[in-house]
């Protein structure tokens, strides 16, 4: 009986419990925590990583974009829908515009290609490709 006991009591603590680092398990629902990727410069700053991303974003456009003309010489203005996926090794790929002119969606498209390499996103604690549908008015 003693060495079914202190077998008992070693084979119990020899076993090691693993978990995924952002994974929680809530009666039937498992959830993942997802985090956004970040933008260069970002990781430092005080600022929430959100709101750090969506400021390097703005400014990268209005450093960027060159607004197309019309065959009179006019400006474009309008309206476009930005999709892209940013990879697990930071880059941005599967770039579309969606709006009802096609030169403002293909500068759109443009600016988005000249995006820096990014630290990539995580889900589950693992690198994981994010996609983002952003609407821009030009």
């Amino acid at each position: 009986m003693k060495y079914f006991l202190l077998f008992s009591i070693i084979t119990l603590f020899s076993f090691n419990t693993y978990s995924q680092e952002g994974v929680s398990v809530k009666g039937n629902s498992i959830s993942t925590k997802e985090i956004a990727p970040i933008w260069p410069g970002c990781e430092k700053s005080g600022e929430p990583s959100k709101d750090c991303f969506n400021k390097k974003l703005n400014e990268h456009v209005k450093a960027n974009f060159k607004y197309p003309k019309d065959s009179k010489g006019a400006f474009i203005r309008g309206k476009s829908v930005l999709s892209f996926s940013i990879d697990e090794t930071g880059k941005v790929k599967d770039i579309t515009a969606e709006g009802p002119h096609k030169a403002i969606n293909e500068e759109a498209i443009r600016i988005t290609k000249l995006f820096p390499a990014m630290k990539p996103g995580m889900r589950a604690g693992k690198p994981a490709t994010i996609n983002y549908k952003m609407p821009f008015n030009f």
